[in-house]
């Protein structure tokens, strides 16, 4: 049993949006997604999906992705990235798909792991922060807190966090989002957003105030799955 995550799977079946005008590795993605996914993962692993799953804008649209991802192996644990607008509710998702696992302001878990994570959002100090995101930015915080404190309470000493934006800004300046992680037992922290090579330099990777950071936003992955453990 192995815990692979890639984030940024921006699917589209039932609305056609080709991702290739981002780039020729863009071509054809949900292939080279399929692909990875056949050959590393199995039905006793799971996989961790930080957010951006589908383009679709209602849980109509939605179907054929989510059917995508439940023909493939393995248990799927996902948290909402900014553009899954088909998303409307925690407890709408989880009744219309039930074998897949959907975080918010709780936790799941994964061996002797518990798995907590929240959307997250832009950083006060980014150059594309704004008044309006303040807002946002503090709400995350608290339903991060509340995944965490969730696990806490059920006896976790090991938590690994997925959120979709990284949790630093542009600068890599400490955030609110680090802080709250440096008081819980986290291991490790997974994120995507981050697209294209003028953008992965600005995610925080490796150790940071002995938590483990990494980018899967699936370009960045080359469409192949990292394995967390």
């Amino acid at each position: 049993m192995s815990l692979f995550a890639m984030g940024d799977l921006h699917l589209s079946f039932a609305k056609e949006k080709p991702m290739d005008i981002f780039g020729k590795q863009w071509e054809r993605h949900w292939d080279k997604i399929r692909n990875s996914w056949l050959a590393q993962i199995t039905s006793e692993d799971t996989v961790l999906l930080p957010g951006d799953i589908s383009w679709a804008m209602d849980l109509e649209e939605v179907v054929a992705d989510m059917d995508f991802l439940q023909q493939l192996p393995g248990k799927k644990i996902l948290v909402r990235g900014n553009h899954d607008y088909w998303w409307s509710s925690a407890s709408k998702v989880r009744s219309t798909f039930p074998a897949v696992t959907f975080l918010q302001n709780d936790s799941a878990t994964w061996e002797d792991y518990f798995i907590c994570g929240t959307r997250g959002w832009v950083c006060p100090n980014d150059s594309r922060f704004t008044p309006h995101d303040q807002k946002i930015y503090e709400r995350e915080q608290v339903r991060l807190r509340l995944s965490l404190e969730q696990a806490m309470q059920k006896g976790a000493n090991k938590i690994i966090v997925m959120l979709h934006f990284p949790p630093i800004n542009d600068k890599k300046e400490a955030s609110g989002f680090t802080e709250i992680l440096e008081r819980y037992p986290v291991e490790k922290v997974i994120y995507g957003h981050l697209h294209g090579e003028h953008s992965f330099s600005a995610g925080l990777m490796g150790m940071y105030h002995g938590i483990e950071y990494q980018l899967v936003s699936s370009d960045f992955l080359d469409f192949r799955f990292y394995k967390l453990v």
